[in-house]
């Protein structure tokens, strides 16, 4: 499957994109070494930033002419992220122009390493915000 728009932070990463439909979301990602801790586990960061893609694109798979820009995020870490991550992502509520979403990673042996809830806007794409990079944070609409 292929993105539906252009997020090059999210390419940078290498997050494959599995699911993208009725409100779910899954996403891959195998950590280089760049993308690593001193403990040589996933950095916390891109563990935040894969949760927040899948959050943020089960909360556009309902309506995917729409963006989303992150309003806040609350992420528990349970243990290291380590190898190939699996991210679901689940549109828990919507209204007119707020997502509430919830995603977990986990690694190939199924556990969970990694689960956050988080609230979107939807944000009407433009000519003026075509480019921004969307699903995800520093995108602030001023329609």
């Amino acid at each position: 499957m292929t993105w539906t728009i252009k997020i090059p932070f999210v390419e940078h990463l290498g997050f494959t994109l599995d699911l993208f439909e009725g409100g779910h979301s899954q996403l891959g990602y195998e950590a280089r070494p760049e993308h690593m801790n001193t403990f040589q586990v996933t950095h916390g960061g891109a563990v935040m930033t894969l949760l927040d893609v899948a959050m943020a694109t089960a909360a556009r798979s309902l309506q995917q002419d729409m963006g989303v820009v992150t309003i806040e995020m609350k992420t528990s870490f349970m243990r290291p992220s380590r190898g190939l991550l699996t991210a679901k992502g689940r549109l828990m509520h919507r209204t007119q122009t707020m997502a509430f979403t919830e995603a977990t990673i986990y690694d190939a042996k199924g556990h969970a390493c990694a689960h956050a809830t988080g609230t979107f806007k939807y944000v009407r794409r433009n000519d003026r915000n075509a480019q921004t990079p969307l699903p995800g944070v520093n995108a602030i609409s001023t329609d």
